[in-house]
């Protein structure tokens, strides 16, 4: 099915949380999905672009022209509209741990009130093999940011993005995946993998 890397996939992130996650979402598809750590040679992953769409693009071609098989990667990240859309693409580079990002993003955000702790959570998936970029799939959750962290599952800024009246790190990844971003950019990526990976045997 997949070519010379039969029944392969990569999933080209080095975050383990975001590897689960992907895998947990695909369980029922016939792959067997795999982090970074399967190819020892790749080279780092940059995200030098200021989109979510050329990040995970040139992520997931990379990363598919060094293990020559079919690799999907993401890119994403929280954008707070009072903070101008920050932090962004840089969610990541926000600060050195999920806990410095989820303390600078709260003092940056205190005093806001309401409609003003309004926030999204973007996902852009991609998906590449060893010659070419085959598609792109975006997800987008709408959230509020709470006033302090809650919950002790997911990662990065999961305690306190707020769906409703649990942040994602109250739910379980199960639950999480029904409504986050990455859940609805995989359903959209999955809806389309079987004429993909036809077109590419």
């Amino acid at each position: 099915m997949l070519g010379r890397c039969r029944r392969r996939l990569l999933v080209a992130s080095g975050n383990a949380g975001k590897v689960r996650e992907i895998a947990l979402l695909l369980a029922d598809l016939p792959l067997e999905v795999v982090g970074l750590g399967a190819v020892p040679d790749m080279p780092e992953l940059p995200e030098p672009y200021d989109t979510f769409h050329q990040n995970a693009a040139s992520k997931a071609q990379t990363a598919a022209a060094v293990a020559r098989c079919f690799a999907l990667a993401d890119d994403s990240g929280l954008q707070v509209p009072a903070l101008g859309d920050r932090p962004g693409v840089y969610s990541s580079r926000y600060a050195p741990t999920d806990a410095e990002r989820i303390a600078r993003l709260l003092e940056e955000m205190s005093g806001l009130t309401g409609e003003q702790r309004r926030a999204r959570f973007v996902c852009v998936v991609a998906l590449a093999d060893d010659a070419r970029l085959l598609g792109l799939w975006e997800g987008v959750c709408e959230g509020f940011i709470a006033e302090e962290p809650r919950g002790a599952e997911g990662f990065g800024f999961d305690p306190v993005f707020l769906y409703g009246d649990r942040t994602f790190a109250q739910m379980t990844a199960a639950e999480k995946s029904r409504v986050s971003h990455r859940g609805q950019a995989l359903r959209a990526f999955r809806h389309g993998l079987p004429g993909l990976l036809n077109e590419c045997v």
